[in-house]
């Protein structure tokens, strides 16, 4: 199942940002999660993984405010789809605590293996996208993040 946004005519504003993750597993790199490339067929090569610590996060710089309709976050394809269950969207301008006390879009649950789960945002405003699961011995692992708004303009 290939959840599309919502709507068609906006850009996939992850692609060509900038990311960074609190820690790497192996050659999991945080690019991996918006190469616009949903991993699927590649799972050990087309996805971003932390290693397992405390509050594992994972940032995107969109580089300008963007007033953000949805988030796309598509799943791991193996034995341990539910460990992103939980995990917290984030949408803000604060880069304190590295992005993750920003305001909560969504809170991740239950996304089969393999699939795509669109997140409405309702329009907030952020440069940052975050995404955070919170507590001990916790690995984040997404295998494509997508985001779609419009650009604000300054007032």
């Amino acid at each position: 199942m290939e959840i599309l946004a919502t709507n068609p005519t906006l850009d996939n504003r992850a692609v060509g940002g900038a990311v960074t993750q609190s820690s790497t597993s192996g050659d999991w790199f945080a690019e991996k999660a918006i190469d616009s490339n949903r991993g699927l067929q590649q799972l050990y090569t087309g996805c971003s993984s932390t290693l397992t610590e405390t509050y594992p996060w994972w940032r995107l710089d969109l580089h300008q405010v963007y007033r953000v309709s949805e988030v796309v976050i598509t799943n791991r394809n193996d034995c341990c789809a539910d460990q992103i269950n939980g995990a917290e969207i984030h949408i803000g301008n604060s880069l304190e605590n590295n992005g993750n006390d920003n305001p909560i879009c969504a809170v991740i649950s239950a996304i089969p293996a393999g699939e795509s789960y669109s997140y409405s945002c309702g329009g907030m405003d952020g440069r940052y996208v975050n995404l955070i699961i919170p507590g001990k011995m916790k690995m984040l692992i997404l295998c494509e993040v997508e985001v779609y708004g419009e650009g604000k303009t300054r007032q």
